[in-house]
């Protein structure tokens, strides 16, 4: 019997180090080596204090900066006792709304979202969640359209603004994979910064 189970036993053990301390330390210590910022949350500092992720979108209302997609992780915030505080952008909650295209809940929240908009248009991404809900980019054309607001906001003229919004614009990633897009927060700090 014991001759039957040592083996069994050994390799449990034998495995439970490799798999559950080696690989991990390993993996934990080449990824800082190679990538600190990446392997540390791609974290985005302002003034020496962490004002978010490049990684993580964050919830933007104010006239005077950009928006992001709209959140599907925007329902009460889990540390809120009274569940009455909105916390868009957890990412605790990460999850799309698993609504379908027949969805009359989807097809109304884009209705709305498309109203704020002078003739109701909008780009796509102003107007549906993304998948994870905590999209941090926005594309080009969804920047274009928040300009006029953006500007009028922060009195300044369109073509800076404008001019603000190219120079975050980024490009496919290895020129091939995705979409140019913009990092909202990353944007509206640029804003901050220059104005």
């Amino acid at each position: 019997m014991f001759a039957i189970l040592r083996p069994a036993v050994v390799l449990t053990v034998l495995l439970s180090a490799l798999l559950g301390l080696l690989y991990p330390l390993t993996v934990t210590g080449l990824a800082q080596a190679l990538f600190p910022a990446a392997a540390n949350g791609s974290l985005v500092l302002r003034d020496d204090q962490v004002v978010g992720s490049s990684l993580i979108g964050q919830a933007f209302a104010a006239d005077r900066y950009f928006h992001s997609r709209p959140s599907a992780t925007s329902g009460a915030d889990p540390a809120d006792p009274a569940k009455t505080v909105e916390a868009p952008y957890n990412a605790a909650n990460s999850s799309g709304s698993n609504l379908g295209p027949t969805s009359s809940s989807l097809i109304e929240a884009i209705k709305a979202r498309a109203a704020a908009f002078e003739d109701g248009r909008a780009p796509a991404d102003l107007v549906t969640a993304s998948a994870s809900g905590l999209d941090p980019h926005i594309s080009p054309a969804a920047a274009w359209v928040q300009v006029p607001r953006v500007a009028s906001a922060r009195g300044i003229p369109e073509q800076e603004i404008a001019a603000v919004v190219s120079r975050s614009i980024e490009g496919r990633t290895l020129g091939i994979i995705g979409e140019p897009r913009v990092n909202v927060l990353k944007l509206n700090l640029a804003l901050d910064g220059q104005y």
